[in-house]
């Protein structure tokens, strides 16, 4: 069965993949903008056209463009639907909707194994390293994936290690204090590894679950930035062996194309298990997703969709298919 049909499922018989109505809410709420952009034009593309032919193919490729998904993207998805168009000889656009939910599903799968959860460690705590530019939602991500831990039973600690910009660690303790998690920080200036150092140590004395750790996200000096980033990662290394788990890095959804090459540049410095993309709710172009996927092959593991701590959402491919496409079927 193809991803078009499993939609239908879920919509016409009520089939949740969903695991409550909190979650649905959220999103059929966080993608709204992009599915009335992107899918009320392939629908009118659709009134427009009676019949498949190149004209029809390249507005559809300007709509996906539009849509944020990314050139290259486009072009290598263009280039597989129309040859599965041409291979199964679809002239109708009715028929050809099912092929592109497909082929938008398989070209973000490509064969890979997709992981969209935290890695934990089995032995000692596992630490999740947060990188990104200033003024992505870094922190507030952080907070809310704490919450959604400690929500599952689990001895939290967060660690204030971006204590370069003005006011970054005062925002993370007053998470900490609001959700009731512990907060290791030192004042503003001192030395982020020695933060991280003071922090880790006592998690492992205290049994602590997870440790989430905040770092400093300028970019302009990539080479001061590296050199900090692989001191930390020595530190924590030699604290508990085979970490850090995982080294999350926060992208803003609204600035687009911009997201992709923050990714890239991070990429070049340190190594990124996953991507939290944030503020989806807040764009027409939810197709960035897809973008991030195909441009630096690093998985999408959480997205926010709305201001609630629950709006943090762990990455499901088929929710995000169905958020984009359940006013088509």
């Amino acid at each position: 069965m193809g991803i078009f049909d499993k939609l239908k499922n879920i919509i016409k018989k009520d089939k949740d993949i969903f695991e409550d109505n909190n979650e649905k809410k959220s999103y059929d709420e966080g993608f709204k903008k992009t599915r009335e952009e992107f899918t009320s034009k392939l629908n009118l593309l659709n009134k427009k056209y009676k019949v498949v032919n190149s004209e029809y193919f390249e507005e559809l490729e300007e709509i996906l463009i539009m849509a944020d998904i990314g050139v290259n993207t486009v072009m290598r998805f263009m280039d597989r639907l129309v040859t599965r168009a041409n291979k199964e000889k679809i002239k109708d656009p009715e028929l050809l909707k099912e092929l592109i939910v497909d082929e938008l599903f398989i070209i973000y799968v490509n064969d890979d194994i997709l992981v969209n959860k935290i890695n934990y460690n089995d032995n000692g705590p596992t630490i999740v390293l947060f990188v990104g530019v200033n003024g992505v939602g870094k922190t507030t991500s952080i907070a809310k994936i704490a919450s959604k831990e400690k929500s599952m039973g689990k001895k939290v600690m967060l660690i204030a290690g971006d204590t370069f910009r003005a006011g970054a660690v005062e925002q993370l303790k007053i998470w900490g204090d609001k959700l009731g998690i512990k907060t290791i920080y030192k004042n503003e200036g001192a030395d982020p590894s020695s933060v991280i150092y003071t922090g880790i140590e006592e998690a492992k004395k205290e049994n602590y679950d997870v440790v989430l750790i905040d770092t400093a996200g300028r970019l302009q000096n990539k080479i001061n930035l590296m050199k900090e980033l692989e001191k930390i990662n020595r530190v924590i290394s030699s604290l508990v062996e085979n970490s850090p788990q995982e080294t999350l890095l926060v992208i803003d959804a609204t600035t687009g194309q911009n997201g992709i090459s923050q990714a890239k540049s991070f990429k070049e410095i340190t190594n990124i298990t996953g991507i939290i993309l944030t503020k989806l709710d807040g764009t027409a172009k939810g197709g960035i997703v897809l973008a991030i996927k195909e441009e630096v092959n690093i998985p999408v593991k959480f997205i926010g969709l709305g201001e609630k701590v629950e709006d943090l959402r762990v990455f499901d491919l088929e929710k995000y298919i169905y958020g984009l496409f359940k006013e088509m079927v």
